[in-house]
């Protein structure tokens, strides 16, 4: 059996600004990769004005929300129980009441022609408290919520006419971000370090790329492993690729969170349990988690320096830990 060669341990990643400004990172970040879409986007409007688009997703969003709940239950409920999570802290019509809610505002975004990049920037506050009203209570509840927020999202794209479903798709991917990462707890960590400070230059340094980073991930990813199918369909799939470059973000920001506020919280208590609870379900071999991290740390050696790597160094270097073989021994059998 040959598996791709990676090393032992990763090498190192790192630091943010204000909150104000690491909103303004954030969005800046839409633009880059929407722009070469802007035509392409322009040339469908004729068909049906926007507007009359979202108000039709409107309607039909008590519909796609309880299809969606009935999905996400039906793929987790084993987890919830194997998790010892209190299934009672899971309210189905609070959970519903916030889809509509979110969903409502993005759909209006879309309808006004607002950008992507500018809904994110209206949205993460409202969506930053929203994912802090459900970690508090239990930092694993995010995984069951932000599923039933991600499938909403599909079935509302499935309804769309297919020469918007890009589109829409990008308005939808703002709610996903802010679910999935903490970015309202980075901004918040953010804020207590002053302007200049060098842990703070290294994430700043580091944010802007988070995208080609994870795209470039996931590329070679799909490259090593070329016959793996998920739940969902092969590496390759349009849109098992969308959930993986997110997935590659979510592990960024979750490791520059852990730089901001200098301690290993977030991903202790968050990500690890999420990836528990949801890869397995999903089908996705640890082997893959562990490709990816060695991937990352490749990648940010790009933009940083030797010194700046000392600063996310400890954290990387423990992520690597929580997810090595010893923990999670699952290979892939390569043909």
């Amino acid at each position: 059996m040959h598996t791709p060669d990676m090393r032992q341990a990763p090498d190192c990643p790192s630091s943010l600004a204000e909150p104000a400004k690491m909103a303004e990172l954030w969005a800046r970040k839409y633009l880059g990769s929407l722009e070469a879409r802007s035509q392409s986007w322009a040339n469908g409007f004729e068909v049906k004005p926007r507007i009359v688009i979202a108000r039709r997703l409107v309607s039909e969003l008590r519909t796609a929300s309880a299809k969606a709940w009935h999905l996400t239950e039906s793929l987790l409920a084993y987890e919830v129980q194997r998790h010892g999570i209190n299934a009672t802290l899971i309210d189905p019509w609070k959970v519903s009441k916030d889809v509509h809610t979110v969903y409502v505002k993005a759909l209006a975004a879309y309808g006004k022609e607002i950008s992507p990049q500018r809904l994110s920037v209206k949205i993460s506050g409202a969506l930053g408290k929203l994912r802090q009203r459900y970690t508090a209570v239990d930092p694993r509840l995010i995984g069951f919520v932000s599923m039933q927020f991600h499938y909403c999202g599909k079935i509302l794209v499935d309804s769309a006419p297919s020469i918007e479903r890009k589109i829409l798709m990008s308005y939808f991917k703002v709610i996903d971000d802010h679910l999935y990462m903490p970015l309202q707890r980075a901004y918040n960590a953010a804020a207590h370090y002053s302007y200049g400070d060098e842990r703070l230059t290294v994430i700043q340094t580091l944010l802007p790329h988070i995208t080609t980073i994870a795209k470039n991930v996931v590329t070679r990813v799909n490259q090593l492993y070329p016959n793996y199918c998920s739940y969902t369909d092969r590496l390759n799939n349009p849109l098992v690729q969308i959930s993986s470059i997110r997935d590659a973000e979510m592990f960024q920001v979750y490791l520059w969170t852990c730089v901001l506020e200098q301690r290993f919280d977030s991903i202790q208590e968050e990500l690890f349990p999420l990836c528990v609870m949801l890869y397995p379900t999903l089908k996705v071999n640890w082997e893959l988690v562990r490709q990816m991290l060695h991937l990352l740390a490749r990648e940010f050696k790009d933009y940083v320096t030797h010194n700046q790597m000392l600063f996310y160094a400890p954290y990387q270097d423990a992520l690597w830990e929580m997810f090595s073989p010893n923990i999670f021994p699952d290979i892939i059998e390569l043909d």
